[in-house]
């Protein structure tokens, strides 16, 4: 199994959870918290108990559970920004490219999962992921984190996916705004077959696998779009 470290800036932590034992403790058992109670009901107090500390003994590496939420996050977009470097770097035809980038997104290629990120388990993050990441944003403080540039990760791997469009199709006119379709839409239709299943097509009991499903449904509208 490949490890991989994941850097995150420093403007997203008030001290870094990678710096100390406690911290990657933190990290660890909020992303298996989250995933098993969801955002509204996880706190501080929780995380503290289930990990034998104390709620100010977190409060030293995040402010409040959004900035954690948003840490975590943004680790896993700069985790999939990583894996599409490092599948697609040899990939010349830019179509093919997508399609790789598409799979990575969707968790298609179930052998993504075997590039461990130490202390963390990847799946639970894809679950708190699909589960909170909108919470990130859609909240009275979007532009007081986004002025403290702690979307970076997220734009950054939606300007990636963007430039392989505008590779295949330089006249098409919304690169980025199909970036973050595709990225939204890998993660919602997943959440709409689970939970919310008259919402899409995707089935949680199909032959296929949801992740599977989701790819071909992104891969049909993209090649509809850019044919």
């Amino acid at each position: 199994m490949s490890v991989i470290t994941i850097q995150i800036g420093e403007n997203y932590y008030s001290k870094d959870p990678q710096s100390t034992e406690l911290g990657k403790k933190i990290i660890s058992a909020s992303i298996e918290l989250l995933d098993q109670l969801g955002f509204e009901e996880f706190t501080f107090k929780k995380l503290a108990e289930s990990i034998g500390s104390t709620e100010a003994s977190i409060y030293r590496y995040f402010e409040n559970k959004l900035k954690l939420l948003v840490y975590l996050t943004s680790w896993y977009w700069a985790w999939l920004e990583y894996m599409i470097d490092y599948k697609t770097h040899h990939i010349q035809d830019k179509a093919l490219k997508l399609k790789e980038i598409i799979k990575i997104l969707c968790h298609a290629d179930q052998s993504n999962l075997s590039m461990d990120l130490p202390g963390v388990n990847t799946v639970c993050l894809r679950h708190v992921v699909v589960s909170e990441a909108d919470k990130t944003y859609l909240t009275k403080k979007v532009d007081e984190i986004n002025n403290q540039g702690l979307f970076m990760g997220f734009k950054s791997l939606c300007h990636k996916i963007a430039l392989t469009i505008s590779a295949i199709s330089p006249s098409f006119e919304y690169p980025h705004a199909v970036a973050t379709t595709i990225l939204e839409a890998s993660h919602q239709q997943a959440f709409f077959a689970m939970h919310l299943p008259s919402l899409t097509e995707i089935r949680r009991d199909g032959e296929e696998s949801v992740e599977d499903q989701v790819y071909r449904f992104i891969d049909v509208l993209i090649s509809k779009l850019l044919k």
